[in-house]
């Protein structure tokens, strides 16, 4: 309740905040987002703060010792996905690329405002964010499929999918002035 109310779908625009919550959100593919949000702490300690250039860095030892960590879920194509996606974030930097203004640009770098009244009418993907997980393949990233890609565009807000009647809908409209969908 408290990540609903406090965090989820605030708008993001840090580059390294954004790939973070990215990582943790391959993380959670196949999983309740309720278990990763438990161990949030534990990713963020096992994975040294979910820097890219340390995740970069960690060779086959390191992804044992991930392995018998009981912080984190332990699964070993994610472990090899989020050092493989640290090290594509090293380079899209690398080669210039701003990560935030990447992402941010599959919304025209501002929040898309759905007007939802019932959770079954929020896609499980979008156009953007096949469109994002295309672009991120192509860049060398793993476990960003169009699913997990729209459920990261709700968590930092490329998207508002807050129902029309809670109160985050509305506060979040005006916080960051979103738009219509298909808007200019």
């Amino acid at each position: 309740m408290e990540y609903h109310d406090r965090e989820w779908g605030v708008p993001e625009f840090d580059g390294e905040r954004l790939f973070a919550k990215l990582l943790l959100d391959g993380f959670q593919a196949g999983l309740s987002w309720l278990t990763i949000l438990k161990k949030r702490d534990g990713y963020y300690r096992a994975f040294d703060g979910l820097n890219p250039s340390k995740v970069a860095r960690y060779d086959d030892a390191r992804v044992r010792e991930l392995l018998l960590d009981s912080r984190i879920v332990r699964n070993r194509l994610k472990v090899e996905a989020a050092i493989r996606n640290s090290r594509a974030y090293l380079d899209l930097r690398e080669r210039g690329v701003d990560f935030a203004g990447l992402l941010w640009g599959f919304v025209d770098g501002k929040t898309m405002l759905n007007r939802w009244r019932d959770l079954r009418e929020i896609p499980a993907e979008t156009v953007e964010s096949a469109a994002m997980s295309r672009a991120l393949r192509e860049a060398g990233f793993r476990f960003v499929g169009p699913t997990i890609c729209y459920a990261f565009m709700q968590a930092v807000g490329m998207v508002n999918d807050h129902l029309i009647h809670c109160f985050r809908h509305a506060e979040l409209v005006e916080a960051a002035g979103a738009r219509q969908p298909g808007s200019n």
